[in-house]
């Protein structure tokens, strides 16, 4: 156990073989989850519409042609039934860790939302090996809506992990932490959300300031004057700024 109060392994370590600490049902499970999600997504690729993904997400790796919402469909429907946890996240860091297409790893990302994992402690390893290995926003802004149910579940857990990847030095930790209320509504910790935008406040990443004007702007949904105020008496970037009132 972690200073922050949750597991911090490597998604590797999740992945656990049969006969080393998992049941054997776990790893055929996963194997055969994995590559049925694989062959299905093969089975409605669009090699027309490829390109213009991959040049649209600036993307290293090749797309199938799979549009996000079916590459979702795709994942969850293979995994309906599937309630075993450790299956679930097993074939998740599978997915992700040996995709050779960039939807294999959004069905990954689609079968960490699945009910059986909704607030599972045993996420946070997964979730911050797939954002350092990701490195780019489709995958960090997806994977903040785990940490938002991880908030429900272990709030202060949560909260202390957050304040730590703040201050990470890779960005696209900071930008998960400062999102990771998203959703959240009036449940939203404000306090929290100040704690993770302040160590960020100065730094010229776009992409961090996008992030903090969004989690505010998301935030002003359901309390402008907070929002106003933070906005008012914060030197926020001009793009930060713009994107917290843009609603206001």
């Amino acid at each position: 156990m972690s200073s922050h109060g949750l597991r911090l392994r490597r998604s590797s370590e999740s992945a656990v073989a049969p006969g080393i600490g998992a049941p054997a049902t776990v790893g055929r499970v996963t194997v055969d989850l994995a590559a049925r999600i694989r062959a299905d997504l093969r089975g409605i690729a669009d090699p027309v519409r490829a390109p213009g993904q991959q040049a649209y997400m600036k993307s290293a790796m090749p797309f199938l042609g799979v549009r996000v919402p079916d590459a979702r469909r795709v994942a969850t429907q293979a995994a309906k039934g599937v309630t075993d946890a450790a299956a679930l996240r097993a074939a998740a860091a599978e997915l992700w860790d040996t995709a050779a297409y960039r939807e294999e790893r959004y069905a990954a990302l689609a079968l960490l939302a699945m009910r059986p994992l909704r607030g599972d402690a045993e996420l946070v390893p997964i979730v911050e090996h797939m954002v350092r290995t990701g490195q780019w926003w489709d995958f960090t802004d997806e994977l903040a809506h785990r940490l938002a149910d991880l908030h429900e579940a272990r709030p202060a857990q949560t909260a202390s992990l957050v304040r730590a990847w703040a201050r990470d030095p890779d960005r696209w930790i900071r930008r998960i932490a400062i999102l990771s209320q998203l959703g959240r509504g009036i449940r939203l910790d404000p306090d929290l959300l100040d704690e993770t935008i302040a160590p960020n406040l100065a730094d010229p990443d776009f992409f961090i300031r996008k992030g903090i004007g969004w989690a505010l702007r998301e935030y002003a949904r359901v309390a402008p004057d907070w929002v106003l105020r933070y906005v008012d008496e914060h030197a926020l970037a001009p793009l930060s700024r713009c994107e917290a009132l843009k609603h206001l």
